[in-house]
């Protein structure tokens, strides 16, 4: 009967979906599309495919009527090319995305073509402006290069031959700016390996078709621009490879199954380089973290070690841990008393995590979702960089129906497999780590104390002084390229146009004398906060145009974002610019610094395309906050100007 429920459930949102599209309603329905998705997705064990047959049917609505109606919803360009037949990604993809709040607007290229689609200026992408390009390699991408007899020596040079072209194309790509290329290591089917009846040959063939993955995979983590997929790690989760009869007849040398798990890699990506990584993992405890029920089972009768079960939880806590060390937040949701919670988690001689390892713990009667929103306001950061995870069905549907934006992650009362649930969905991928998300937990601490130290001060602007945050601004260092463009894709509240870069886009801004490109790193008392504000602007003969600032939620409400503001202005007058021009286009989420440019001395220009235009004839310049203390190459007149004021 519980089977026949769940089969129940699983079918809902899907049916939802075919009602709408058979109503011709997908269009002005979209917003219900990715709460749907998310509610079928919520089954420890989803169907496979569900994400095909979504995509399926999704695949109805009119891109440009969708976006007509609802225009917060943010457009994926994807163009998809490999060396055979490809197109069978599309609908899986459309339906991870859609899960994710992302539409899809796919371009396929030629059967077999993906050297041409990728380097001629009139071919299958011409004029296609992809924020993402796809490209599925198969087995047939190096064996079509193969005499029709063969052995491993003939494989590897044609595979040396490949990966030569294969790593020319990238450095080319990158020179032109093109978007994120995503190429995937090649599949070796067994059907290639026994052709060869010794097996030395056969481990010879091995030893060149890993050499030539190693290769691939070098491109995505030494070039800018690149990601590879490594498809061994989705090919051991059970899917094959291939069809045989579809790759025969059909040139489909990637079965829908591995397809439909590159669709959901390539969202995780799309999902990051959209700014919708998540930031803090939120924890339950009983039958998540240890076994057992505290309130109930008393600490003694808890684990998280020691018994079959037991090591399961603990495994998942060092899985926890590894995450963490990367830079994602943890905190605690829990139905239990707060006290023995504390307790537990400072002396249980099981737990890897302890009390110092979560930036918040809640645990009493309350809902759920309000732990979620408590955790957010406290984090600075919005609630839909939460992730739950919880083996509660009744406490995720609270949360899902709260309407606060959290991620779930459904466990239940198997913990062998909560580590393959939670890292599922790559709910925290992201293009690269840093020092500063491995600092990041560090950092939320020193924000308790700062917390502290603001109960105390009396006036905010008291609590600022004695703050003392001072800010260094200069271009960035090779080394900060990665962290500058993390920033940009992460930072929503104060994004001041939308824009994202790329590590490659923040290399090219860096290199052109043409823009300015400047890294705000900021410190107070309680430590070095590391590189959490950037500005980009563009010189236009006697004039300065901002294109975009972001800055860290971390800290915001200080002062840093009008000290980079007036540096940047005193920087354009010492310069010799006759006006700064800026822009402010306005976004779901950065309505907070909407009235920043006019704070500062900038007269309003109208509203064109949907931007707010502005502009300064800097005659007369703000003067940074007194309390920020502002240094770096740009800032020398700033400087001077600032320490006046102080001794004035």
């Amino acid at each position: 009967m519980a089977v026949l429920e769940r089969a129940t459930r699983r079918g809902e949102p899907l049916d939802r979906l075919r009602e709408l599209a058979a109503q011709g309603r997908l269009e002005t329905a979209y917003d219900e599309v990715a709460p749907l998705l998310a509610e079928l997705a919520d089954d420890p064990a989803p169907r496979p495919g569900w994400a095909r047959r979504a995509g399926r049917l999704l695949g109805r609505a009119d891109t440009a009527a969708v976006l007509a109606r609802h225009p917060a919803l943010s457009r994926v360009t994807v163009a998809v090319t490999g060396q055979s037949t490809v197109a069978d990604v599309v609908e899986p993809l459309t339906g991870e995305l859609a899960r994710h709040g992302l539409l899809l607007d796919a371009v396929v290229g030629d059967h077999g073509a993906y050297l041409r689609d990728l380097t001629d200026p009139s071919g299958a992408f011409a004029g296609v402006a992809a924020d993402l390009t796809l490209c599925l390699l198969d087995d047939s991408t190096v064996f079509a290069e193969v005499p029709a007899v063969w052995g491993p020596d003939d494989v590897a040079r044609a595979a040396g031959e490949v990966a030569a072209r294969i790593e020319g194309l990238v450095r080319r790509r990158a020179a032109t700016g093109a978007g994120t290329l995503v190429l995937t290591t090649l599949p070796l089917p067994r059907e290639r390996t026994h052709q060869l009846l010794d097996h030395r040959s056969r481990a010879r063939l091995g030893m060149v078709w890993r050499e030539f993955n190693t290769r691939l995979l070098r491109l995505g983590a030494e070039e800018a621009g690149v990601v590879v997929l490594d498809l061994d790690p989705l090919l051991a989760a059970g899917p094959p490879a291939a069809d045989v009869r579809l790759a025969q007849y059909a040139g489909a040398r990637l079965g829908a199954a591995l397809l439909d798990a590159c669709a959901r890699e390539v969202a995780h990506l799309a999902r990051a380089l959209t700014g919708r990584t998540r930031k803090c993992l939120v924890l339950d405890l009983d039958h998540t973290l240890w076994d057992g029920v505290l309130g109930d089972d008393g600490p003694d009768k808890i684990a998280a070690a020691g018994t079959l079960r037991g090591e399961a939880f603990g495994a998942f806590q060092r899985v926890v841990r590894q995450l963490a060390g990367q830079g994602v937040l943890l905190a605690v949701s829990s139905k239990n008393d707060r006290d023995t919670v504390l307790r537990t988690l400072r002396t249980h001689p099981d737990l890897l995590l302890r009390e110092d390892d979560f930036a918040r713990v809640h645990a009493d009667w309350e809902p759920k979702s309000g732990h979620l929103a408590a955790v957010a306001g406290a984090l600075g950061i919005g609630d839909d960089a939460l992730v739950l995870a919880d083996d509660s069905p009744a406490e995720r549907a609270e949360v899902r129906h709260s309407g606060v934006r959290a991620a779930v992650v459904p466990l239940d009362d198997e913990p062998a497999l909560h580590v393959q649930r939670l890292l599922a969905d790559g709910w925290f991928d992201t293009l690269a780590v840093t020092d500063e998300d491995r600092a990041r937990t560090a950092h939320y601490r020193a924000a308790g104390e700062r917390a502290a130290l603001r109960a105390t001060a009396g006036t905010h602007q008291d609590f600022l002084r004695e703050l003392g945050v001072s800010v260094e601004l200069s271009a960035p260092a090779l080394h900060e390229h990665e962290r500058l463009s993390q920033l940009t894709q992460r930072t929503n509240q104060f994004n001041l146009t939308g824009l994202r870069l790329t590590p490659a886009e923040v290399a090219r801004a860096a290199a052109d004398p043409g823009r300015l490109l400047l890294a705000a790193r900021t410190a107070d008392r309680f430590g070095a906060g590391g590189l959490t504000g950037a500005l980009l602007a563009g010189r236009e003969q006697d004039v300065l145009r901002i294109d975009n600032a972001w800055l860290s939620c971390r800290v915001l409400a200080r002062g840093i974002e009008q000290a980079l503001l007036a540096a940047v202005l005193d920087h354009a007058r010492r310069q010799g610019h006759r006006a700064v021009l800026a822009v402010f286009r306005p976004t779901a989420k950065n309505t907070r610094a909407r009235g920043l440019y006019p704070s500062l001395g900038f007269t309003a220009e109208g509203e064109r395309e949907g931007a707010l235009h502005f502009r300064h004839d800097l005659l007369e310049l703000p003067a940074p906050p007194e309390h920020v203390r502002i240094t770096g190459p740009l800032t020398g007149g700033l400087d001077r100007r600032n320490d006046r004021r102080k001794q004035t």
